[in-house]
């Protein structure tokens, strides 16, 4: 039972989810078609986020001591994990976001000092050109705002800086690497 969940777990890792796959194993198996999918969406968390921090084999096995299972269903849940965790590592990779890059910045301020109505008045603007790299294709963005607005917005990122170099945060990033 432990093979076929395992073999439905990666298929459904590698071409998403497949319910006649299920039907036939919980057929084969004589057991509901709900408890087998919820055994192998189980095991793809699993493997998924034991993969994604690459935890080492006696991590791995700690992990699921806690769950109660006999120690020939752990040792069958290790070797599967140890015989496929480069893969759904290669997978999860194709399946990550490829958002651009930060490449450069162009800025000026422009300030108006009078109109043909008012003859005296400041009114100052930042505009921004963002160039950043996607898919090794440049695109650019052109922004323009005050400098009230562009002092709060760096006070907002200075201040979500310094939240980073908090312990707690630290470990959620330890972690996600």
């Amino acid at each position: 039972a432990v093979g076929e969940l395992g073999r439905l777990a990666l298929e459904q890792l590698r071409r998403g989810a497949a319910p006649r796959a299920c039907e036939t194993a919980a057929r084969k198996l004589n057991i509901g078609v709900d408890i087998i999918q919820h055994g192998v969406e189980g095991l793809v968390y699993l493997l998924t986020e034991s993969s994604k921090l690459m935890i080492s084999e006696v991590d791995f096995q700690d992990s699921i001591h806690v769950l109660g299972f006999s120690d020939e269903l752990n040792k069958s849940l290790l070797q599967l994990y140890l015989d496929n965790r480069k893969e759904i590592r290669s997978i999860l990779g194709e399946l990550a976001p490829r958002l651009p890059s930060y490449h450069s910045l162009e800025w000026r301020l422009d300030v108006q000092l009078a109109s043909r109505s008012l003859r005296q008045q400041i009114k100052p603007a930042v505009t921004m050109k963002l160039h950043l790299n996607q898919n090794e294709d440049q695109t650019a963005q052109v922004l323009q705002t005050d400098p009230a607005t562009l002092l709060h917005l760096i006070q907002q990122l200075e201040q979500a800086l310094g939240e980073m170099k908090m312990n707690h945060c630290r470990r959620i990033v330890r972690n996600m690497k």
